[in-house]
């Protein structure tokens, strides 16, 4: 189990990286007159989330989850390639990334990367969905997948119209333009 911790805890850095970027790119847009959206959402968010973090270490070790390798190996790939696409999503949406919704007015929306990829139009939250289903059951946590599965598509509901809203008021790209 020691190694499960130390993979929750890396995921937990992992957030905290998460959070300088954000705050770095909140700084760029709000300095661009930047509008934020959805203030009342986010702290059940950040609660969700940090409760996944919390809520796989303690099934694991107080429910003694035993490690099931053929449920466990997939579900850590699931994990990595989770990380792998939500850092393309940062690195794509560059300064436009945040785990808030900022817009910035008069900005086209990014189309690179994940985002070009019109059926798809919030792989992100592909990859907090996965994330939060395949770290648990990593190590048979699945109470913790299962109750963040379903108050994260609940949440994501609010988020993505949210999220929707505040794109609608972006001027669209010309086809094969970004944002900087």
């Amino acid at each position: 189990m020691s190694w499960y911790v130390l993979l929750v805890l890396l995921v937990g850095v992992e957030r905290l990286a998460e959070l300088v970027v954000a705050r770095r790119n909140e700084r760029w847009s709000l300095a661009r007159g930047g509008v934020v959206s959805g203030r009342g959402h986010y702290p059940w968010m950040v609660a969700l989330h940090t409760g996944l973090l919390a809520g796989c270490l303690l099934e694991a070790g107080l429910a003694d989850r035993p490690f099931v390798p053929v449920l466990g190996w997939p579900m850590l790939a699931l994990v990595v390639a989770a990380q792998g696409l939500r850092w393309w999503c940062i690195t794509a949406l560059g300064h436009h990334w945040n785990t808030k919704v900022i817009v910035v007015p008069g900005l086209p929306p990014v189309t690179r990367g994940p985002y070009r990829l019109r059926r798809l139009r919030h792989p992100n939250y592909v990859a907090v969905a996965v994330e939060g289903m395949a770290l648990p059951l990593v190590h048979g946590a699945w109470i913790t997948a299962l109750t963040f599965t379903v108050l994260n598509a609940a949440l994501m509901v609010v988020r993505i119209r949210c999220e929707e809203e505040a794109l609608s008021s972006l001027t669209p790209a010309p086809p094969g333009q970004v944002a900087a």
